[in-house]
């Protein structure tokens, strides 16, 4: 068994946690200002800013506490440490992007029907401010790593909350200028379609994270194939590619080499494949000589496709023949 590991794990954590914390005192001070007027101007779209910025809050400190605890090494039974806990933040940003949204589409609805008296000079004014505030916020968020998907969270937490300001704003000055109030809800309702958009993305992709799902930009399947066109290289199965967290692809494999060839400089090759061509840098490998023998000979309970080189293959009744 050889394994191969490149490990340029972490980012710039120190800097990441001064960025976050500086966004997250802008997000609390102007949401404890846009409570207070959001009630006094009877607007919808301001109480939902204020709840979405409460979000925020919670999002960029959820975002900094993952920070904190990713950055501690491995112990105990946690051999990767503890780097997944930016996926779980990551996937209660989500979550709660999506039940807000829920919310907000009933009230902005309910507003629709029975439209109250809205106050737009105060609904424009707070929607300019908030405008200024999140794009600073957006500004510093979008300055640190947003490689890790715990830190995109929160800055989709964050750039949402632009948009809404944009849309509150614009309700403002057509309440203003019109008298028409149902613009409050309008705009309440299109903050709620951008939440629901950020929310499905974030749950997704944490999720995909969660059930060990091969990133994105890989495909297994495809990769098998690579490396059986390794010279060399006879078959390839329980291949797996996963993400230990966002940013840091891993993936195992057993290879099979033809008798007689070097298994160790093999596996050099197989290693630098996967680095340069799929940054696949934290590889580990069991490379063994090919005996004629079926997988299960060597794996007591291989998963997947088994992959041969077209040298095997033309020799082989089922060159992709499920290993179980």
């Amino acid at each position: 068994m050889s394994a191969g590991h490149g490990h340029g794990h972490g980012v710039s954590a120190a800097a990441d946690k001064k960025l976050l914390s500086g966004a997250l005192a802008l997000i609390v001070g102007f949401m404890a200002a846009e409570v207070v007027v959001g009630i006094a101007a009877g607007s919808l779209a301001l109480v939902t800013d204020a709840a979405h910025m409460l979000t925020d809050a919670i999002a960029i400190g959820l975002a900094l506490l993952a920070i904190r605890l990713a950055a501690k090494p491995p112990a105990g039974g946690y051999t990767y440490g503890f780097k997944r806990v930016e996926i779980l933040s990551a996937q209660a940003n989500g979550i709660t992007l999506l039940l807000l949204a829920v919310y907000f589409v009933y009230e902005a609805v309910s507003r629709m029907i029975h439209p109250p008296e809205v106050k737009g000079g105060l609904v424009l004014i707070t929607g300019l401010a908030g405008i200024v505030v999140n794009l600073l916020a957006t500004w510093l968020i979008s300055k640190a790593n947003r490689s890790s998907l715990n830190v995109e969270g929160a800055f989709q937490h964050i750039l949402n909350d632009l948009f809404a300001f944009i849309a509150t704003a614009v309700a403002g000055l057509v309440v203003l200028l019109t008298g028409f109030a149902r613009a409050d809800a309008i705009a309440a309702l299109v903050v709620a379609a951008l939440m629901l958009k950020a929310g499905i993305s974030l749950v997704r992709d944490s999720g995909r994270i969660f059930l060990e799902a091969a990133p994105s930009a890989i495909d297994p399947q495809a990769l098998g194939a690579e490396l059986c066109a390794i010279e060399g290289v006879v078959e390839v199965h329980d291949l797996h590619v996963w993400e230990i967290t966002s940013g840091e692809p891993a993936a195992s494999a057993h290879i099979l080499v033809a008798e007689g060839l070097d298994c160790h400089q093999i596996r050099v090759r197989v290693e630098q494949l996967l680095a340069d061509r799929h940054h696949l840098t934290h590889s580990t490998l069991q490379v063994d000589h090919a005996t004629g023998d079926e997988p299960s000979a060597h794996c007591s309970d291989a998963h997947g496709t088994v992959h041969r080189s077209i040298t095997t293959a033309a020799q082989a009744p089922d060159p992709a023949s499920p290993a179980h």
